[in-house]
């Protein structure tokens, strides 16, 4: 697998931006009364991790013209070193166009994290090809690695063709495509034959596939474990039996990987990744983390793993790299890892939680 060596881009992320609203101080949300305000998306965790390194970074979204929510979701993203662009549309009336609304607490000990997603009206579930210049994009500007999520592709008709077609376009044009699978149950309610073939097709021309074993068996139809077992070790021993039949099924594909998470509180896991390059396992067994929110943790593993991809890294460094952004995600309110540089990725991994002076 070759990335571009002619990119401007490194990384580009489809995406609808949102907004995620959480309680201080660890509170729940129907019991709090103050909270903090923070743009968010999947894909844009993702891409953090890659451009808070340095890697230059777009987004492709939607906004709401005027909105000052929009405003604030530009304004964020710029804070983060991307570049972004999209269509601006406008609300209509107050019935009309909005970003979404996340809302979520952190938990705390034994009581769980609970989310609340409010999408009604959300703009960019009218994301489209003809809004953007794909050649451009792809063949001008240039672009080493398209990252999609299965949150994306699965948000409305339009944005499962829109990641298609980009996932089609980038191939045609040498760039790496990604997928982090991110399967959720209420996107594919009553729409499982249209996004089984929306997914299939992306899945095609993918370099790099990621997610759990119920992402690859609902999202794509691989066969999952053929023996019950509760245990990390089987479901460690399970999923590396399933990437021999992904691999079949799709062998375009050169990486493999998924998170390991075991949740013991709300405030501490054990965190581990596994991750396949040609034939090349590795596995970044289960550590003891201290959690301060758990949401992003996932895409901060797989910005790890790309960032890692995009430096060239072998399969281990890119496991071990992943596992630490994904820990370092978890040590913030924020949804997204921000790391002040690689040293401090790699004393994460090394357990050097010693004062930097």
């Amino acid at each position: 697998m070759e990335l571009r060596n002619d990119a401007q881009w490194s990384l580009v992320v489809p995406t609808s931006m949102g907004v995620r609203i959480t309680p201080e101080n660890r509170a729940g949300v129907h019991s709090a009364d103050r909270f903090f305000l923070q743009a968010t998306s999947a894909e844009t965790n993702v891409a953090s991790v890659v451009s808070y390194l340095g890697e230059p970074a777009k987004v492709l979204t939607a906004f709401v013209e005027g909105s000052p929510i929009a405003a604030l979701i530009k304004a964020d993203l710029r804070k983060r070193g991307m570049a972004y662009e999209g269509p601006e549309i406008p609300q209509g009336d107050a019935w009309g166009y909005r970003h979404q609304f996340n809302i979520a607490d952190s938990g705390f000990g034994g009581r769980a994290p609970r989310v609340w997603n409010d999408r009604a009206g959300e703009v960019g579930r009218e994301l489209s090809v003809d809004q953007f210049d794909l050649d451009r994009l792809f063949g001008d500007e240039g672009v080493k690695i398209l990252h999609l999520s299965g949150l994306i592709a699965a948000l409305s008709p339009s944005t499962s063709q829109f990641c298609v077609e980009l996932a089609k376009a980038a191939k045609a044009h040498g760039t790496v495509v990604a997928m982090d699978l991110n399967y959720r149950a209420t996107f594919w309610k009553g729409r499982e034959e249209e996004l089984s073939a929306a997914f299939h097709t992306i899945a095609e021309n993918c370099d790099i596939l990621y997610g759990n074993e119920e992402d690859f068996q609902l999202c794509l139809g691989i066969e999952g474990p053929q023996a019950g077992g509760e245990s990390i070790d089987s479901e460690i021993d399970e999923f590396k039996a399933m990437i021999g039949r992904i691999q079949e099924k799709y062998p375009n594909a050169h990486w493999i990987g998924t998170s390991l998470r075991e949740v013991v509180s709300a405030n501490r896991h054990t965190w581990g990744i596994l991750l396949w390059n040609d034939g090349e396992f590795y596995l970044a067994p289960l550590r003891d983390i201290d959690v301060l929110d758990r949401i992003g943790g996932g895409d901060g593993s797989v910005g790890g793993v790309l960032y890692g991809i995009l430096q060239g890294w072998d399969v281990e460094k890119c496991a071990q790299f992943g596992w630490a952004t994904g820990a370092l995600a978890a040590t913030s309110l924020y949804d997204y890892g921000q790391p002040a540089d690689e040293k401090q990725v790699w004393d994460l991994w090394k357990g050097n939680a010693r004062v930097q002076r």
